[in-house]
């Protein structure tokens, strides 16, 4: 008969003092949520699940796609692309392409990512896929794949639409997806300025150098979306994300998106709960050549929580009886789910650190016969 085993863990030491939960930054703006990447938790939010325009947060939907076709060898970066009619008559923010000619993708990315230039995006979309539409379908199923489930995209460069848009929560998955599987072109969006043909433009993310911390990530802007910005910034081994929409300025949101920054380093920790490969226990095994299982994790594990308050964090580990040999290295053995107080922290598949074989025939008689009284 199956049965599950569960086991509370103890996971750090109490703090000193348990503090109350900090108050909350007041911000202007339409949402607003601060992510730790490093935990991959929204430490703070608000209307973050509620529908808005993307603006130019949208490239980095558009760059994802193009680093990915970077990866699978479909472009290359000293590519040259011709510039259509109708990249060269886009809307908005320029890197002020002729029509007809031809850029090279590494020269239109920059374009792109610093000045955020629609008729950069739209060659760049042409130019692996055709069509910008052909390409807007191909960002959807990136989103798709990603789990953005309340996103979708109506184009390449973020111009309103009423079938364009995403939310907060989704912008910050996007960010925290572009930075994880493409931390090679992360230096392009700490550049301050940008320049083609003798044109020089500054970078709208005006927090590159007014904060040391901050290193990238993007701006947006239009009438209906208003202003908008996710800032990353790192402190030693810290990772923060900051999204806002709908502030009311250019400046406004920076200064909203430095408080949520100031915020998250001010008043949260990160703590490693469980480092990959660490021993979370030692569960029973029948039938096998030894009667328990080293188990374990096969990611590192990380909690944010107020600063002073990791006597919170809890962990039961679930696991599903009896384990019955043989089992190989890396098989999943249980669910470590995670608490801080009463809220879930998440669930993560706890796994066979070492493979256990089959016991001799009288071995396995025995567990036989017990299993029938368990």
């Amino acid at each position: 008969m199956l049965h599950f085993v569960f086991l509370i863990l103890a996971l750090l030491a109490p703090a000193v003092l348990a503090q109350s939960s900090p108050p909350l930054p007041s911000i202007e703006a339409r949402t607003w949520l601060l992510m730790d990447l490093q935990s991959q938790q929204v430490i703070i939010q608000r209307g973050a699940d509620e529908r808005v325009e993307p603006a130019s947060l949208t490239k980095l939907m558009s760059a994802y796609v193009l680093f990915d076709a970077v990866r699978q060898k479909e472009i290359t970066l000293d590519q040259d692309m011709r510039v259509s009619e109708k990249a060269w008559k886009m809307p908005g923010s320029r890197m002020f392409l002729e029509a007809k000619t031809w850029v090279s993708v590494d020269q239109l990315l920059r374009g792109m990512i610093v000045v955020s230039a629609n008729d950069a995006t739209v060659a760049l979309a042409e130019g692996l896929m055709g069509s910008e539409e052909k390409f807007v379908e191909r960002m959807n199923a990136q989103a798709k794949r990603l789990g953005l489930k309340a996103t979708h995209f109506a184009d390449s460069t973020g111009l309103s639409h009423p079938q364009h848009y995403s939310t907060a929560r989704d912008l910050a998955r996007l960010a925290a997806a572009l930075i994880r599987d493409f931390p090679q072109y992360l230096p392009l969006y700490q550049l301050r300025e940008f320049s083609y043909k003798n044109i020089t433009q500054n970078n709208r993310n005006v927090l590159l150098g007014r904060d040391p911390r901050v290193d990238g990530l993007k701006t947006g802007y239009t009438e209906n979306a208003g202003y908008c910005i996710i800032a990353s910034a790192r402190r030693d081994s810290r990772h923060l994300l900051a999204v806002v929409t709908g502030a009311a300025s250019d400046s406004a949101r920076a200064a909203e998106a430095q408080k949520l920054i100031n915020h998250g380093f001010q008043h949260y920790d990160t703590p490693q709960v469980y480092a990959r490969g660490a021993v979370v226990s030692e569960l029973p095994v029948w039938k096998g050549s030894q009667k328990q299982i080293k188990a374990g994790l096969n990611r590192d594990v990380y909690i944010s929580v107020p600063r002073g308050q990791v006597d919170g964090i809890r962990a039961t580990l679930t696991s599903r009886q009896p384990l019955l040999a043989p089992i190989t290295q890396g098989q999943q053995v249980g669910v470590l789910r995670v608490q801080y107080n009463d809220a879930s922290m998440g669930e993560y598949p706890v796994i066979a650190l070492e493979s256990v074989g089959v016991a001799n025939f009288f071995v396995r008689l025995w567990d036989s016969l017990r299993l029938l009284f368990e």
